[in-house]
This record gives C-alpha cells, sequence and structure tokens, in this order.
C-alpha cells in the first residue's frame, strides 16, 4: 500500500485540502466532529470530481455506441483473418483510424477516477492509523476519528480488529452491520447500472460478442466489489456508493433523453416525443431537433423505430425536415377549409357502391325506363304526336313474318281487322 501511496501522493494534498473546506463549510452547520460534517465532505468531494468528469463521460457514451455500431464489421474481420492475428490487428486499427474510433475511450472516467479514489483512500488509511497527511492536521485528524456513520467510524473496515474499533470508540458489532449494508448497497446499485444497460439501451437489431461481454460485466463487476468492499474503510465505501448511484442516476437520464439508436429506449423515447411533436405542432429544444435532424439525415438506413416515428409524423399532417424542425406537410395544407379551420381527421376513403340484386337492378331499369317515356311524353307538343310516337316507338318490337307479309300488312286498311285462323303445317 505504501507503493501505491507513493504513486498517488501527488493528488493526496489536493483531495486532502478539498475535503478540508467542505468540513469547514458543513462543521459550522452540524458540528466539527460529527459524522455528518465529514461524510457529506466526502459526498461532496464526489460530486465535485463527476461534475469534472462530464466531458469524459460525453466521450465514453460516443465510444461505446461507435464500438457497437462497427462490432459487425470487427466480426467480419476476424473471421476473414482469423488464421493470422498480425493482419487482424492492422485491419483493426485500420478500421478504428478510418472511423475514428478508440477502444480505450469508454475507460475514460474510470481511469481518470482512479487517483482520487486512491488518494481518498490514502487519507482515510492515515486517519485509521493516527497519521497527519496533506493538510489534515493533528486537530483535524482527531476531529475525524472521533465521526461516526450510524456508529462505525470513518477509518473502520469489515475487517478491523476489536482493539483498533475500540481505540475509535466503537463497536465491533456496529462496524460490520454498517459495512455490510453499505457492501449490498454499493454491489446491487453497481447491478443494476449495469443491467438496465443491456435491456433498456443495447441495440437489439445486431447481436455481437459485445453484448456478451455486457452481460458477464453485470455479474463480475457487482462479485468484485463485494469482494474488495470488505477490505474498504467505511469513508471509501462512502466514495463508491455515493459514485455508484450518481453513475446509475446519470445512466437513466441518458437513456431517457438520449437513447441508442435500436435500442428499447429509443422506441420509448421515439413514442414520447411523437406525442409531443404531435401535440405542439412541432420541436421543442435543441436536443429533439438533433434527435429529429439525424433520423432524418439516415434516410433508407432508418431502423424500424425510426421509420415508425416518421410514419406517425406523417399520419398527423406533419413532416420531418433536415434541420430537425417538424412542419405540417402539404397534404395537411390542402385540407385547410377557406375559412382557415383546419379539417381534422384524415381524409375519408372513397367507398364502393353496393351490390344489387338481379331484381333490384331489373325494378330499378323499368322505373328508368318509365320516367324516361314520361319526360318525353311531357316534352312532346300535343298528345297525338306523343301516342304516333308510341305507336311508331312498338312497331320495331313485332316480329316480321318475312318479305310478303310485311307487304301485304303494309296494304292493308286501317282499323280493326278479323283474326286468321291458325296456318296448317
Amino acid at each position: 500500500m505504501d507503493t501505491i501511496a507513493s504513486l498517488f501522493s501527488f493528488i493526496t494534498t489536493p483531495v486532502s485540502w478539498v475535503i478540508v473546506q467542505f468540513h469547514t463549510v458543513y462543521g459550522a452547520i452540524f458540528g466539527p466532529d460529527t459524522g455528518w460534517a465529514w461524510g457529506l465532505s466526502i459526498v461532496s468531494l464526489v460530486i465535485l470530481i463527476r461534475i469534472c468528469l462530464i466531458p469524459l463521460f460525453v466521450k465514453q457514451i460516443k465510444a461505446t455506441r461507435a464500438m457497437q455500431t462497427l462490432q459487425p464489421e470487427m466480426k467480419k474481420i476476424q473471421e476473414r483473418y482469423k488464421s493470422d492475428r498480425q493482419r487482424q490487428s492492422e485491419e483493426m486499427m485500420k478500421l478504428y483510424k478510418e472511423t475514428g474510433t478508440n477502444p480505450l475511450s469508454s475507460c475514460l472516467p474510470i481511469l481518470a477516477q482512479s487517483p482520487f479514489f486512491f488518494a481518498l483512500y490514502h487519507v482515510l488509511n492515515g486517519i485509521a492509523s493516527n497519521k497527519t497527511i496533506g493538510v489534515i492536521n493533528q486537530p483535524l485528524l482527531e476531529s475525524a476519528q472521533k465521526a461516526h456513520i450510524f456508529g462505525a467510524p470513518l477509518a473502520s473496515k469489515f475487517f478491523s480488529s476489536e482493539s483498533d474499533v475500540a481505540a475509535l470508540s466503537a463497536s465491533l458489532t456496529d462496524v460490520r452491520v454498517v459495512t455490510a449494508i453499505m457492501i449490498v448497497m454499493m454491489s446491487a446499485s453497481q447491478f443494476f447500472t449495469q443491467r438496465q444497460l443491456m435491456t433498456k439501451n443495447v441495440d437489439t437489431t445486431v447481436k455481437t460478442p459485445f453484448m456478451q461481454q455486457q452481460k458477464m460485466l453485470m455479474y463480475v463487476f457487482p462479485v468484485m466489489f463485494a469482494v474488495f468492499g470488505v477490505n474498504f474503510p467505511v469513508g471509501v465505501l462512502v466514495y463508491w456508493l455515493t459514485t455508484n448511484v450518481w453513475t446509475m442516476g446519470q445512466q437513466m437520464y441518458v437513456i431517457h433523453n438520449n437513447p441508442t439508436p435500436g435500442s428499447k429506449a429509443q422506441a420509448s423515447y421515439l413514442e414520447r416525443l411523437s406525442k409531443r411533436v404531435s401535440h405542439h405542432g412541432g420541436t421543442r429544444g435543441r436536443g429533439e431537433r438533433a434527435i429529429v435532424k439525424a433520423i432524418v439525415a439516415k434516410g433508407r438506413d432508418r431502423n424500424e423505430f425510426e421509420r415508425k416515428f416518421i410514419n406517425g409524423l406523417n399520419k398527423a399532417g406533419l413532416a420531418a425536415q433536415p434541420d430537425g424542425t417538424v412542419v405540417k406537410s402539404e397534404a395537411e395544407a390542402a385540407a385547410q377549409t377557406e375559412d382557415g379551420a383546419a379539417v381534422t381527421g384524415a381524409t375519408p376513403k372513397r367507398q364502393q357502391p353496393k351490390r344489387q340484386s338481379k331484381a333490384q337492378r331489373q325494378s330499378g331499369k323499368g322505373d328508368h325506363e318509365d320516367k324516361t317515356s314520361l319526360s318525353k311524353s311531357d316534352d312532346s307538343p300535343a298528345g297525338g304526336a306523343t301516342a304516333s310516337t308510341a305507336g311508331a316507338a312498338k312497331k320495331p318490337a313485332q316480329k316480321s313474318g318475312g318479305g310478303g307479309r310485311s307487304k301485304a300488312q303494309s296494304g292493308q286498311r286501317k282499323g280493326p281487322q278479323r283474326p286468321k285462323s291458325p296456318s296448317k303445317k
């Protein structure tokens, strides 16, 4: 531990100085020797460090998503050059260079936070060993040794001896109960953070080995925290529990507002965004415009959830623009009435006429003919002309018996004729 302490001695003094400054503020409120003053000083240290690491966290998100996108290409390279490890590595590096991706970017927040963690561990270990360190002088050292969090001193550990715990005015039972609860909470928060990343913020359309690695880490990290946590002082457990809770909340915010494309979180987000855009008639805020702009720029490469989002806007009479804004489509503008009131609902579909039965068609035809004859009779100048027209209209309907019969009929006199006897054939 002395070797590790010497490696991180350059940051021990700044860390101890920050803790002392926060302790001065909280000591004036809760008392300088209370666990609240020293515990909140450690929590404030975590929050300050994590705020400074937000830019690295953004880079971590971008790097992780870029690695997820490259997984299919990486798998192809591995299969193509599986017998040539050197060529495989060269092609991998070439792929990283072309896409501007750095695999180590996903580890930047953890790597940047490690020096602060070891510096805090060294400071609390010095308090347990009754040694001044950094800007913590003897009065501050005695005040920190008196501070207890739920009955457990800041510098005590799960495997601390009973004599060491008694020297800090505490009982071994209280120390082990408090440390055990904090270790369980620390491991549970780590597990939940990894689980929500796997179940909500992973592209489900691409099955890659990266998902298997994440699933394995989901179970490995909590076990590691539980194993190493028994050797951490209570103050370090406070630090690590706080940073886990911060990470969990930060990740929940990112998943809710900027999910990974193709994930379940994106489906939920686009559904909420579609409702908001339809209600307000456009995007609100830079974040929403950036999401819509990215979806429009993909074109035919959109995933299932993005296509559903664009189709939903079209059905609502809206159209997404390349700059991320949403305006009314031309079809919706054409559906406006002359007085400016919008026609609600979609355009009514063209209805096909009902199919009529044969009897209905015949009756309708007869009615049509009757109406036609009546209309003609009304338009005729005289009744006699009408009768002659009707008689002339009926003549073509009679069957002709042949050419001779037609001539005989033409020479017959007018008036009623005696019916002829039927011919014998």
